[in-house]
Parts: C-alpha cells; structure tokens; sequence
C-alpha cells in the first residue's frame, strides 16, 4: 500500500508535465492553422505563387523584419531563393506577440531549418518598428526584398 501512493503520486506528476504544453507544440498549432494552407505542410510552398519556408534564405536574410510580416502581411513582391513571388500574404493580425514568436521559432527551427530563433522581447521591438496597418516591405524606408 505504500508503494502504491508513491507510484500514484509519480503518475499524477508525469500526467501533468506531459499535457503542458511546450512552445514548439504552439508553434507547430499555429503554423499548421495559418500558414500550412498556403506553405504547405512541409513548407515547400505552392508552386510560383507562394514562396517556400523550407530552406529560403529569406529567414535568415530579413530575420528582423519576419514578425511585421506575420502580423501585417505582404502586398508587394518577394525574392526568395533567387525567385520572385507576388501573391499577396493575408495579416496575422489576430496573432498575438506569443503567437508570432512561437510560429516563427517553428519555421526557424522545422521544415529543415536550423535559423536563429526569436526572444519575445525581439519580436516585440520589430512590431514596436512597424505599427503601420499597411505595412509593405518598402514602406518606412525599408526594403525587405
């Protein structure tokens, strides 16, 4: 009998770090929710229309300027792995901060990736950099292409 509290008690503590939900979990949530349907599951993107995540040097090439992507989408051209996309992005803007930390993370870290991987108070600055609604990658001055 006093084995079995002992085993119940472990049990109940293995129950509940196991349903604790880790960053990455959301991360991969988030992506397969928002982005999967256009990048595909794998990332490798659509085609023409839509640019891969999977290995684009994009990530690492404007790694600032990703969570005002996330949040305010793109109307305008893309240049990812020496090739042009123009279809439009819609805005995450229903992500929050934690959010768009744990889906970039995800991509920066899946989808064969190995990229650097974002701190919330990093993804906070570059939305603090963006705030416009129609945010553009040449808006402000900045050339995301």
């Amino acid at each position: 009998m006093k084995y079995f509290g002992i085993f119940l008690l472990a049990g109940t503590v293995l129950v509940f770090f196991a349903c604790e939900r880790s960053p990455y979990q959301d991360g991969a949530r988030i992506y397969k929710n928002y982005c999967a349907n256009c990048h595909m599951d794998s990332g490798e993107g659509l085609g023409a229309l839509i640019p891969p995540l999977a290995g684009a040097d994009y990530l690492v090439n404007h790694h600032d300027q990703l969570p005002c992507l996330v949040r305010y989408g793109l109307r305008d051209t893309i240049v990812v792995n020496g090739k042009i996309y123009a279809e439009e992005m819609p805005p995450g803007d229903q992500l929050s901060d934690i959010d768009i930390t744990n889906v970039l993370n995800y991509v920066n870290t899946h989808l064969g990736n190995q990229n650097p991987l974002f701190t919330l108070e990093e993804v906070r600055a570059s939305l603090e950099k963006c705030k416009a609604p129609a945010y553009s990658p040449v808006k402000d001055g900045v050339d995301l292409r």
